[in-house]
């Protein structure tokens, strides 16, 4: 068996996980001749739990392991807290709850100083959903076509057909439009309750708003009467060299939804950001939204050593020094590079150019994930936490593997 491993052999483990957990992924794997079982892990490695193969992590689960894998200070301060906290009860008032949600509020310069949590992604996008309808009295939700906000009821309903068709058809009154098209987000936004978009679409390879555009999607949604949520799961916490994206852009969201990276890769928590006015909904509604484990008193302990991390003097300039030396690599190489901070994204020119790359890192030694929704496209993401040898090393098989 291998080390704190509960199978003996790679094999009895696949057949296990297809017997009694995704039998399709362990064909689509099997298509893809991926068979990895990670096992070891830290900083920006893991490793295969049989083979030993190392890996460098470029696709750091969607933005989970931005400070990489167990960070020495996160696993302190989990352990710590774990002398005296539990969960704790979501029912009443929590200092860490209080401080980690005080602490948020706070990077967004005081401008979304109500957080409401939950586990992850998909729930507070569904929070935010919710309270877009219940604030404005409308129905109807915009969204990206390609775009991606979670597997749960409303969060599906926003995202792409594949995910939502096998279970019948979508809800009623949401509405997608192409990214980065103004003219078609006018046509549809009167009435709108909400326009929600992830700030650089992540299953769309990441491709970049452009020179205007959020400012522009932020205008039409104050002049018809529609709340901006903006979707930073995967662009906020210091990834794009800011806390939020958004700060970057010339736009004033009504709601900022973040998970993944709050975790720290340890414990599961996420929160949807909002103004001040969007939170007083809750005062005469106190309890019309409540989540057992958002917001675990353990959860908000690791997030507020993330959010420490993340805000230090120079770490920030420290990710926008690293994605020069990406760029400065990646030079003449044989794909369009997307890229905002340490948010990256390879563009092909062939169809499947993504999946192809995909393949051949992996191959190389280094995890990258394709973007699902632009299979011409591939994800770049290593942790905010590597250093320049680690940076020159991921170049180097970038270089190696790609040509």
């Amino acid at each position: 068996m291998a080390a704190d491993q509960p199978y003996r052999t790679a094999q009895e483990a696949t057949e296990a996980f297809a017997r009694h957990i995704n039998p399709g992924k362990v064909a689509f794997f099997s298509e893809l001749g991926l068979d990895l079982i990670p096992g070891e892990r830290g900083g920006v490695r893991f490793s295969d739990a049989y083979s030993g193969r190392s890996y460098l992590n470029c696709h750091c689960n969607g933005g989970v392991f931005n400070l990489g894998h167990r960070n020495p200070r996160l696993i302190a301060a989990l352990r710590g807290a774990l002398d005296d906290l539990d969960l704790g009860n979501h029912h009443l008032i929590s200092g860490w709850r209080a401080k980690l949600a005080e602490r948020l509020a706070e990077t967004t310069g005081g401008r979304l100083p109500g957080v409401v949590f939950g586990v992850g992604g998909g729930e507070v996008v569904d929070l935010a959903l919710k309270l877009a309808r219940g604030h404005t009295g409308r129905t109807a939700i915009i969204s990206v076509s390609g775009g991606y906000h979670g597997h749960t009821g409303l969060a599906v309903a926003t995202g792409d057909a594949q995910y939502r068709d096998p279970f019948g058809p979508n809800l009623p009154g949401f509405v997608q439009i192409p990214f980065n098209d103004l003219e078609a987000l006018e046509r549809e936004i009167e009435g709108a309750a909400a326009v929600i978009l992830e700030s650089i679409p992540a299953t769309l390879g990441f491709p970049l708003p452009e020179p205007g555009y959020l400012r522009g999607v932020g205008d039409l949604c104050r002049a018809n009467g529609a709340l901006l949520i903006l979707d930073e799961v995967q662009t906020g916490l210091g990834r794009t060299g800011t806390v939020w994206y958004y700060q970057q852009e010339d736009v004033e969201p009504d709601m900022v939804v973040t998970g993944k990276g709050l975790s720290g890769g340890l414990y599961p928590i996420a929160a949807t950001l909002m103004t001040a006015e969007l939170h007083a909904f809750f005062v005469a509604r106190p309890f019309v939204h409540l989540s057992t484990f958002g917001g675990s008193e353990l959860g908000c302990v690791v997030a507020l050593e993330v959010l420490a991390i993340t805000t230090e003097p120079g770490f920030l300039e420290r990710v926008l020094g690293l994605s020069e030396r990406f760029r400065a690599g990646f030079e003449g190489a044989p794909f369009e590079l997307r890229r905002r901070g340490l948010t990256m994204g390879f563009k092909f020119p062939r169809p499947n150019g993504g999946f192809e790359a995909m393949r051949e890192l992996i191959g190389g030694g280094l995890f990258a994930v394709a973007a699902n929704h632009d299979p011409a496209a591939l994800q770049f993401k290593p942790p905010l936490i590597t250093s320049d040898e680690e940076a020159d090393e991921m170049i180097g098989v970038v270089r190696r593997v790609l040509g």
